[in-house]
């Protein structure tokens, strides 16, 4: 039996252990909440003391919160189209590209299961799939980011006097007559989502069907704005530099100069660093505000001891380590990302350091919710860890980024490939978690590295990837 049948085959038989003959009005509600560039070290309880997310931070103590949790890369620059096509379809990384507009979706699974489906904020992924994906999508952004202009690039620099709070610069600061009904205003994004969602909550929390609501935030992506409060939080002189901060990135991983890495100048200053790191914080913070009004608003529904909330991201971000400021790269600053689940039968303070994939919540929402997972599905349930029974995660997980780059993880050391540039890299993640240590050419590692070559080709055959290592 191959991989991606174990996994199907599994994902299958965790859902027995839930009544798929239930009535709809008897399943649990989802909240889905997925954040945009949030890296796995982004929220303060699970261990960023410089940052504050108090609403993030209560999910991690009401639920279960898996620490090494990824996504499986992307054949494109813009990584968050390809790890929500594997969010929304369970579908595996190679394969999806072809695949994703003819499988079940994940709302789409639910809406035909009875269920209220419904979403509120960012999808970029195609028309097609939201309309069979969503019943309501009225207040959706389709793009992937929004627009800023030039004078939010190449910053800090002089002359440039951009900031995050100022409202004439577009970006994050959006008129709400396309989302909101009454006068046009302008409001920051992640408060239109938080607005649209609690609405869209409460109506659905008023009728008898179950209900699944997706919320996409376009937070903190950038342009990481947010109101002066917040960035006044952390000054930029006060933030720390990150212990693998380097002013460049010592070669050419490929798509070096792509648009993320355009935002602050070459080489890095520590100086920039600090101040891209603190208007990342500032967003971040922002954000985990308008969460909060999101969870009150779900207390007021009367339906909070019957809903599982689930929070992620589409990926993580460098801002600034390793000479990096985007997401196209192999490190786990770029590919690790924080995955929490709450409801009803989950272990309070639960964490799992198993390694999984984001891409298993259409498998575990659907075993939670007693619905069959549809074959297609590659990604397993999570529920297990999640009720406190255990159980043995990826031995390793696989991630990519175009022709350019190649990694396999384990719980103990991380290769990375990069092909066009010859090069490699091995990290021993037990002694060097920060990977600023290459020890690609130790012959002491010799077989470790070997072994590691090995698992990567092995990953690349059962994902149907057939790009050559070298």
């Amino acid at each position: 039996m191959d991989r991606r049948t174990f996994l199907a085959s599994t994902a299958t038989a965790l859902t027995s252990a839930a009544s798929a003959d239930s009535a709809p009005g008897d399943r649990p509600n989802f909240l889905f909440l997925i954040a945009d560039d949030l890296t796995y070290d982004g929220i303060r309880a699970l261990g960023n003391s410089e940052v504050e997310t108090p609403n993030l931070d209560r999910l991690v103590r009401q639920g279960c919160a898996f620490t090494h949790c990824f996504h499986q890369g992307s054949w494109l620059g813009a990584v968050c189209v390809a790890s929500r096509s594997m969010l929304n379809s369970g579908v595996s990384a190679f394969r999806v590209q072809k695949d994703f507009e003819n499988v079940p979706l994940w709302g789409e699974t639910f809406g035909k299961a009875g269920y209220q489906t419904a979403i509120v904020g960012k999808w970029h992924l195609s028309k097609t799939a939201l309309e069979r994906s969503f019943q309501e999508h009225s207040k959706v952004f389709m793009g992937g980011m929004y627009e800023s202009g030039p004078e939010a690039y190449n910053r800090p620099a002089s002359g440039n006097t951009w900031t995050p709070w100022d409202k004439s610069l577009k970006g994050q600061w959006m008129h709400t007559a396309a989302f909101q009904d009454g006068s046009d205003t302008v409001k920051h994004s992640a408060q239109i989502w938080a607005e649209c969602a609690t609405e869209r909550l409460t109506a659905m929390a008023a009728k008898q069907d179950p209900f699944l609501l997706y919320v996409g935030f376009t937070s903190p992506h950038d342009p990481r704005q947010a109101p002066k409060e917040y960035v006044d939080r952390y000054p930029a002189t006060k933030v720390a530099v990150p212990q693998n901060y380097q002013s460049e990135h010592p070669f050419d991983q490929g798509d070096a100069k792509v648009r993320d890495e355009l935002l602050a100048p070459f080489p890095r200053t520590r100086a920039a660093v600090q101040v891209h790191r603190s208007e990342y914080y500032a967003h971040v913070t922002y954000l985990d505000h308008q969460i909060g009004l999101i969870l009150d608003a779900l207390e007021k529904s009367g339906k909070a001891s019957n809903t599982y909330i689930v929070f992620t991201a589409d990926h993580g971000l460098a801002v600034g380590q390793h000479g990096l400021m985007g997401k196209q790269n192999m490190y786990d600053h770029s590919t690790r990302i924080p995955l929490i689940v709450v409801g009803p039968a989950v272990t309070k303070g639960r964490r799992v350091k198993e390694l999984v994939y984001q891409h298993s919540v259409f498998a575990t929402t659907c075993h939670l919710a007693g619905l069959a997972i549809p074959k297609s599905v590659e990604f397993p349930s999570l529920v297990s860890w999640m009720m406190g029974a255990g159980g043995q995660g990826e031995e390793s997980v696989f991630c990519y980024y175009r022709d350019f780059q190649r990694s396999v993880r384990t719980k103990t050391h991380k290769l990375i490939v990069y092909p066009k540039a010859g090069r490699t890299q091995l990290f021993d993640l037990t002694q060097d978690p920060w990977e600023t240590h290459d020890l690609s050419a130790e012959p002491g590692l010799a077989d470790v590295k070997a072994e590691l070559v090995q698992l990567l080709k092995a990953h690349q055959r059962d994902l149907s990837d057939t790009l050559a290592l070298a």
